[in-house]
């Protein structure tokens, strides 16, 4: 079957197929992990990106470039650790490359696909082949743009298989493993998708929807006899209209001061001719009338934020009636005695998440957007967190957002506890933070999934492995005694506090056993046990 022109039914068709297909091997994907604990999560990112993406088509079918606009509008908010950030900014090139296109033949959507490479190299710092970027850029330059399009997308596979094999090669870590790269993996399998849709192999299954529940309602919240405090929490999706606005010439900037003046927590941004928007007012009939003076709505919400629920405990904080407080503070973490630690260390909001479970760049917005503060200082608590903790910055508009380079759980512990609050010069805060940060050291125990060689250990497949950042420090089938060689190697004799949290698989007399061994042995060191019930790691280790 040949197709020489992508319409915009075809192309979401193929975006939904390629999410089925991705679902199907996630699991796989997961698992090409260069570390041998079961902390891969690369596959379950970039599903749960790729979903929302599909999530926004459902009320934005249009030409094939307001199709692509709506798909990676919906990916940027829902991107979810590297892999996903890469894969937003991937589709946010497709876009480019299809802007104004009613269809695209198999020249227009090659071209798109090189800015899709240009998009993608540019979302990351320090570009490391043998990865994800890889496989899209060798992908794109060995597909064959002279034939028609399913001829197109036969070969581009056939460059990405060939490079996605060849990664061990450019990256030793990949090789030492045994695995090639999983982000390019996945893009792969999307792909694998998108071209069985192309050909019209399209799967009946469903894709679920990112989130499992919707938040409840609490009515009593707000009676007959209460006042409005907090104001209404307002977000849409506008569409620019030409018979209202000349879309060339149009600057979004004027709608973003517009809500400054009469709203908070403004988060606004635009994707070709569409504008998401979050506000919070008193008044949003008036911000409603505003907006139509622009365009239409696309989608509309208004909650009234006495009814909102939050995990957080912190929800006063969207009062328009208190003046912005110098410094606010959102964490990352994962098991609730863990959560409840930041928040009695001084964090505004916690996101539930971590290792296998990335918070997406739209949870971190909605974090943003809960604190009334002039300065938010971020602590991701994970390399794999930052760069969706870094495209939310870029998108709140509220206050000035610092992502910390905190990578552990220790790191952002005691990051979080240093803040200086009182002291007006946030530059000399983040400078203090981030060197109290660069002298703990954090460990974690949990279980081998494969066999691995690091730095004097043997790993053996279901013993308990200790570790610190990606340095393999200990062995053991027992977890107390991994644990303990542990702590040994991070060099625990010379250092004067301890934490310890231990995880939900972890039984109370095992840790408390633990505990007191370690005082025995430690004597002139602090040490203090935390249930953190935090999943994957049994164990965690925070030496200062």
């Amino acid at each position: 079957m040949k197709i020489n022109n992508l319409d915009s039914q075809t192309f979401a068709t193929m975006l939904r197929q390629g999410a089925v297909q991705l679902g199907r091997d996630k699991k796989v994907i997961n698992d090409l992990n260069v570390f041998p604990i079961p902390d891969g999560d690369t596959g379950n990112n970039m599903l749960m990106t790729l979903k929302a993406g599909c999530a926004a088509l459902k009320d934005n079918m249009g030409t094939l470039s307001e199709l692509a606009s709506a798909a990676s509008s919906g990916m940027l908010l829902g991107a979810r650790g590297n892999s996903g950030v890469i894969l937003s900014r991937i589709f946010a090139g497709l876009a480019k490359g299809l802007k104004d296109m009613v269809e695209a033949d198999t020249k227009a959507f090659a071209k798109a696909m090189q800015a899709t490479v240009d998009e993608a190299y540019k979302s990351v710092p320090v570009p490391v082949e043998g990865t994800i970027i890889t496989v899209l850029r060798e992908g794109a330059a060995g597909a064959d743009a002279c034939g028609d399009l399913t001829h197109y997308f036969e070969t581009l596979l056939e460059a990405m298989q060939t490079s996605l094999d060849h990664t061990p090669e450019l990256l030793p870590v990949l090789k030492d493993a045994g695995v090639v790269d999983s982000g390019g993996a996945g893009l792969l399998s999307i792909f694998r998708g998108m071209n069985d849709a192309l050909n019209g192999n399209i799967s009946d299954e469903e894709i679920a929807p990112t989130t499992a529940s919707t938040p409840t309602v609490e009515l009593d919240k707000f009676t007959e006899n209460s006042t409005l405090e907090f104001g209404y929490c307002t977000e849409f999706l506008l569409r620019l209209m030409r018979s209202k606005v000349d879309l060339d010439s149009f600057d979004e900037a004027q709608i973003i001061d517009y809500l400054n003046k009469v709203g908070e927590s403004v988060v606004a941004f635009r994707e070709g001719t569409i504008i998401k928007v979050h506000v919070h007012t008193f008044t949003p009939g008036a911000i409603l009338n505003e907006m139509q003076k622009y365009g239409e709505f696309l989608t509309l919400k208004i909650e009234n934020m006495a009814l909102q629920h939050h995990q957080s405990t912190n929800q006063d904080n969207a009062s328009f009636k208190t003046p912005p407080k110098k410094y606010g503070v959102v964490t990352v973490a994962s098991g609730e005695g863990l959560i409840n630690a930041f928040r009695e260390f001084g964090a505004d909001e916690v996101i539930a998440g971590g290792q296998t479970m990335n918070p997406a760049t739209q949870d971190f917005l909605d974090a943003f957007a809960r604190i009334n503060a002039q300065h938010i200082l971020v602590f991701p608590n994970n390399k794999n967190i930052k760069m969706a903790a870094d495209q939310a910055a870029e998108l709140h508009k509220g206050a000035d957002i610092h992502v910390l380079p905190s990578a552990t759980i220790g790191e952002g512990y005691y990051g979080i506890g240093s803040i200086d609050k009182d002291n007006p010069n946030v530059e000399e805060v983040i400078s203090s933070v981030t060197e109290i940060m660069q002298s703990v050291v954090t460990g974690m125990v949990s279980t081998a999934i494969r066999e691995a060689e690091g730095d004097q250990v043997s790993v053996h497949t279901g013993d308990f492995v200790g570790y610190s950042g990606k340095q393999l420090l200990s062995d053991s089938p027992d977890r107390k005694t991994a644990a303990k060689a542990l702590i040994e190697r991070l060099g625990a004799a010379s250092r004067d506090v301890m934490l310890i949290f231990f995880g939900e698989q972890v039984p109370q007399n095992e840790a408390e056993s633990l505990f007191a061994d370690l005082q025995t042995q430690y004597k002139n060191l602090e040490i203090m046990l935390n249930n953190g019930a935090q999943p994957v790691y049994d164990y965690i280790f925070v030496l200062c």
